[in-house]
């Protein structure tokens, strides 16, 4: 068995009731990555104390950043499968093993992708419109190439919430987001404005404080750099917490370090299912790169207003990201314990409860969307960044229900293993109907920055169309792990002939 000592808390979604536990399940990895989002904005309000130069600065490193970290992050996405689909077929004694090696494969990855990263910033911020000598470039060069530094450890957690995720416990990495971020909001401040003009130190009503420590220090922050230096600071003490827990037992998945050593055939079957999940991801950061590119047409102010636009708008779709993930341990644990349509019942429930939901909070933001805006930008040209994040916040902001059943119809294929699947619609929907569209808006149509906003938003609407009239169809409702328990040791490949993980589909 995989159970550690410590306390399971996962939750039951092969038996009973479905909706109530797949809720129970999604509501921490909202809250989750609600915290997640809060990294981002709270760098981004920060940074934006510093002025409009630095919020385009960490717009365009974003871009880069969120695509570079979508390639490895893809590949979690086969540990949630395989832990979920085992569990439910009552292979639980496999689940150490796929864990320890997801980890070992992704952490060596992401190393990879740190190095080359690192490198080749200067030339993939300039593919995305940044210009050589300027503010701007200078300051996300120095953002892009810190951040790149610490992606071993943002994937070092983003692995630990992927496992206990197929388990069924979204509460543990919960917690531990928590403390990361409560960590990041305290060293922000200090690490981007120091103890020279830091607001903070104003509202709290220590001005003297600071003027006393700016004297003994000299201490006025690393600016941009501070921010992710900030990120990386957290993320890092995370990430040996989360590996801390898997490696003691206490969450219900129990490793040893032989687990840790790579074998090919376990690869093999990480590579086939978080291949076209990590392709799946990087469209999405591709298509934000893509768009970058094309505002930047428009201006630096547009870039800044795109910038805090994304944002809100990753903030907005947390939702349906929480019932994306609780749809895939859902669906991979009944059709591990063959419950075809419970499976299916669990993606269209979610939906439902998707469609409820951003309903209301689209609402809100169209009637505030200049408010939410201007938060994030102070300055001389904060007027057209507001003006323009609220035309995107207006316009965009109608289609996120659309948006939201898309991702949540995406979690079902994932579930299922059917990464392929799911990566064709995301290619479709990101990248082909959101790059044609806000191109030809664009150029052709010249509705500037405009004309991205709303290929964005036509672009949301059709890709969920063509995903639902494919998932209605129910080819995808087919597991990738026989059902049947066995006793695979530790340092067993996952695939003796009559006990082998099956071949991933589409």
């Amino acid at each position: 068995m995989s159970r550690g000592p410590g306390r399971d808390r996962s939750v039951d979604l092969v038996d009973g009731a479905l909706v109530k536990p797949l809720i129970v399940l999604s509501i921490p990895i909202v809250l989750t990555n609600l915290l997640q989002v809060g990294y981002n904005l709270a760098d981004t309000f920060w940074v934006g104390r510093l002025g409009q130069a630095a919020v385009s600065a960490i717009s365009f490193s974003w871009s880069i950043i969120f695509l570079i970290i979508s390639l490895a992050a893809g590949f979690t996405v086969a540990g949630t499968v395989l832990v979920a689909q085992n569990k439910g077929a009552g292979n639980e004694d496999r689940i150490g093993h796929v864990a320890g090696q997801t980890i070992s494969f992704i952490v060596l990855l992401s190393v990879i992708l740190s190095g080359s990263g690192y490198l080749f910033a200067p030339n993939m911020l300039q593919l995305v419109g940044a210009i050589p000598g300027t503010e701007e470039y200078v300051l996300s060069l120095e953002y892009t190439r810190t951040m790149f530094l610490g992606i071993p450890f943002v994937f070092a957690f983003f692995i630990f919430q992927s496992l206990l995720q197929g388990w069924g416990d979204s509460r543990t990495p919960l917690y531990l987001m928590l403390f990361g971020v409560i960590l990041n909001v305290l060293a922000d401040p200090l690490f981007i404005l120091g103890f020279e003009n830091n607001i903070l130190f104003g509202v709290l009503g220590l001005e003297s404080l600071e003027e006393s420590l700016y004297t003994v220090t000299g201490f006025a922050g690393w600016g941009v750099q501070g921010a992710a230096l900030a990120t990386i600071s957290s993320r890092g003490i995370g990430a040996v917490l989360g590996i801390w827990l898997l490696l003691s037992g206490r969450v219900g998945i129990s490793l040893s370090l032989a687990d840790f050593k790579l074998r090919s055939k376990t690869v093999r079957k990480i590579i086939e299912i978080g291949t076209p999940a990590s392709i799946e991801q990087s469209t999405i950061a591709l298509s934000t790169t893509v768009l970058t590119a094309l505002v930047a047409i428009a201006g630096a102010e547009a870039v800044a207003a795109y910038g805090i636009g994304t944002r809100i708008t990753s903030l907005i779709v947390l939702p349906a990201i929480g019932l994306q993930r609780g749809v895939e341990a859902a669906v991979g644990q009944n059709l591990g314990a063959n419950q075809s349509e419970r499976a299916e019942q669990g993606v269209l429930a979610a939906v439902g409860i998707i469609v409820a939901c951003l309903v209301v909070l689209s609402a809100a933001i169209f009637m505030s969307a200049s408010t939410i805006v201007g938060v994030f930008v102070t300055g001389a040209s904060s007027a057209a960044v507001i003006e323009l994040g609220s035309e995107y916040l207006q316009i965009v902001g109608v289609t996120y229900v659309f948006l939201g059943a898309f991702y949540v119809v995406q979690g079902g294929f994932r579930g299922s293993g059917s990464t392929r699947t799911a990566m064709l619609f995301a290619i479709l929907g990101f990248l082909v109907f959101r790059g044609l569209l806000a191109y030809l808006f664009v150029e052709p149509l010249a509705l500037g920055a405009t004309g991205v906003w709303y290929g964005e938003a036509v672009a949301n609407v059709l890709m969920v169309l063509a995903a639902g009239l494919y998932f209605l169809r129910g080819t995808w409702k087919k597991g990738v792990v026989d059902n049947a328990p066995d006793n695979v040791q530790n340092d067993d490949l996952i695939g003796k002939e009559n006990q082998s993980v099956s071949g991933i589909k589409d």
